[in-house]
């Protein structure tokens, strides 16, 4: 059974990051602004007893290739694909994927939520507030974050 199709229903979802992959999602996104940055971050996957847990060990950023990039992010697809690879060869999953909302919020757009394509964290790392939310998408879902 796939992940996305795993009820998440009555279970906390959670995303590990370490302090330097935390560390380095903010500086891609202070670089980029004020265009929205996007990439995706290698990891672990397993079932918690309260629900999915991802622990993110690398942090591959994507170019924007959005039309738009001051409101709106498109990963490149190649760019994409050669990090899944890279992911893959060291032993990793895909276990996010994050974006920056330059001028706020740190909640999904409608955009966001209807190019989802992925079961893991989509976290948005929003530079007005300083806040760096997750969220299962399209639904919406909080995911907890937390840098060790």
């Amino acid at each position: 059974m796939s992940r996305r199709s795993m009820s998440h229903a009555g279970v906390s979802p959670a995303l590990h990051l370490p302090a330097q992959v935390a560390a380095e999602l903010w500086a891609h996104a202070r670089q980029e602004a004020p265009r929205e940055c996007v990439g995706a971050l290698g990891g672990l996957w397993r079932e918690g007893e309260s629900g999915p847990v991802w622990h993110a060990r690398a942090l591959y950023p994507l170019p924007n290739v959005s039309a738009r990039p001051e409101s709106e992010y498109l990963a490149d697809p190649g760019a994409l694909l050669r990090a899944l690879r890279a992911m893959a060869a060291a032993g990793l999953d895909l276990a996010g994927l994050y974006h920056s909302h330059p001028c706020g919020p740190a909640g999904p757009s409608d955009t966001d939520r209807r190019r989802a394509a992925y079961d893991v964290p989509y976290l948005i790392a929003d530079l007005a507030s300083g806040e760096l939310l997750a969220f299962l998408l399209p639904g919406g879902e909080p995911v907890a974050v937390s840098v060790e």
